[in-house]
Order: structure tokens, then sequence, then C-alpha cells
């Protein structure tokens, strides 16, 4: 797929959640039933346009920017925490105002997605989550309180210090990009690095994310909680995983047991960004998924 694909783009438009001014953008097939993409942290919602480019034919596609990721606005005083992420998602879908919807996430966006179906099943029609499932175990260790709130409190300090790494141009950013992930094809390493930088007033550029979306907030991970969220999805759901990430396979780990009506499909020659390492395979699994009227439970497709 080639950037012609897409056309002009997507048109922006904004949105209110907490006071904060987010942004989404809109691929178009509005009179379609509405699909949401939900980026992963650190990413962009413009990450998305391939996938969005093979959708807008059968949806209304939009994707929002997550609050301090992309052109939505960064937090002052907050701990990003996954709460405040599925708000802002519900207040999208309050903005844009069609129902019910289909959701896709990637990452930090499929816990999202997971989470918002879990608390309103009625609300959704499908859900895809490509690695959505948590963070690696070492994260959600039950820790002493005291050890959580001082690494947290030591993180938020370094933060405040941390200045953004400046490149003195895209080719440099687009090579920083090609080396965390080293699956990406030129084409779409220049596509993220393009719409995920920002031009500083010295002529460099920078990544639009605020650093302290980097930081682990110091509550005790709920897994209760999340096994319970998981429970209550009515719909059909789609779990993705890249076989060269670091995400565990949900079927051996036990996560995929607590959805009552799942399709799993792991993806060969990917790691944790799948639809950007493998779109064609990624497409194909999605394109079966939302065509099946019902998944089929722990089929690998």
């Amino acid at each position: 797929m080639t950037q012609a694909t897409l056309g002009s783009g997507p048109t922006s438009h904004s949105f209110f959640s907490q006071r904060l001014r987010l942004h989404y953008v809109d691929y178009g097939g509005a009179g379609n039933p509405l699909l949401v993409l939900v980026h992963g942290g650190r990413d962009h919602c413009r990450n998305w346009d391939f996938v969005a480019a093979e959708l807008i034919d059968r949806y209304h596609v939009i994707a929002p920017d997550l609050r301090g990721h992309g052109d939505s606005a960064w937090v002052t005083g907050s701990q990003y925490g996954m709460a405040d992420y599925v708000l802002d998602l519900a207040q999208l879908l309050e903005h844009v105002g069609e129902a019910p919807v289909t959701l896709v996430g990637h990452s930090l966006g499929g816990g999202i997605v997971l989470q918002y179906a879990g608390i309103y099943p009625d609300a959704v029609v499908k859900v895809a989550a490509i690695e959505g499932l948590g963070p690696p175990a070492e994260l959600i260790a039950d820790r002493p309180i005291e050890e959580r709130m001082s690494d947290w409190i030591s993180t938020m300090k370094s933060l405040a210090v941390r200045k953004p790494h400046h490149y003195e141009s895209l080719e440099q950013a687009e090579a920083r990009m090609r080396d965390a992930n080293p699956h990406l094809s030129r084409e779409m390493a220049a596509h993220l690095t393009l719409n995920g930088t920002m031009r500083l007033e010295d002529g460099s550029y920078a990544w639009k994310f605020d650093n302290y979306v980097r930081a682990w907030p110091p509550q005790r991970y709920d897994l209760e909680g999340l096994h319970r969220l998981w429970s209550r999805i009515d719909c059909p759901a789609l779990l993705v995983r890249g076989k060269e990430s670091w995400a565990a396979n949900p079927e051996e780990g036990g996560q995929a047991a607590f959805f009552s009506d799942y399709t799993y499909a792991e993806i060969g020659d990917a790691g944790h960004w799948v639809h950007h390492d493998r779109l064609e395979e990624f497409m194909k699994h999605l394109h079966a998924f939302l065509d099946d009227s019902a998944a089929n439970k722990g089929e690998d497709r």
C-alpha cells in the first residue's frame, strides 16, 4: 500500500474531556457503522492511516489522539491513568453520537477498548485488541505500597527535568524510529515519523507525546477487576499478537479464558506493532473477524 491510497488524508476535529481539548481524525465513510481506532502509548492517531484506508468503504472510521499524544492537549497534574483514557473514549463516542460501535486498539489502546467494552457491553458490536492485555509481568508485580510510591515519586522527579530529544532532521528521527522497530518498512517509518513529530522554533524536530506518559502509576494493578471487565464483554473479541513480541500468548497465559467469545490470531515475523510490521497479514485477520457474524472461539485462522 502506498501513501496515494490515503488520498488527501483525514479531517481533523476536536472534543473535550476533563476540560482538555483532545484531537481526533475522521477518515470518512459517514453513514456507515462507526468504527474507532485507538493507538498505543507514545503513538498517534495517524499510525492508523493504512488500516483506515481499507475500512472506510464499510465503516465510518475515526481515530483519536490520546491525551498527551499527537495533537491532543498535554495534562498538568495527572498520572495519565487508564481510567482517564477510558473516560476520554466515552466522551469521544458521546461527542460523535453514533452507536453502537466497533472498536480496534493497539497496546494501551487495546487495553482501553477492552475496558470500555466491559463497562458498556451493550454499546459495542465487536472489539479487536492488538496486544492489549496488559504490560509485562514484571511491571504488574504486587509490591509493597512504599516501594511503588517511592519509585513513582523518583520517576516524577526525573521526568520534571528530562528534556525531549531533538533531531536535526526528519531523517534522523526516522532512523530512531527504525532502530526502535526493525520490522518497519521505510515507507511506514517515514509516515509514522512525519505525523509523530513537531518542528520546533530552532528548526529541530521532537516527538509529539508528553514525556510524562512514560510513567507507571503507583496504584496496585487491579488484575481481578480487569478480568471481571473482560468477562463482561458480550460481543466477539479478536486478540492479536506478534509472534516476536514481548507480549505473552493469551491462550497459554490464561487471559483468553476470560473472554466468552474470542478469536486468537498470532502473526509471524511481527513484533509488538503488528499492524505496522505485517499490515497485509493483520488486515486479513481483521477483515475475516469483521465479516464473521460470530467469532469462532479460540480459533486461530
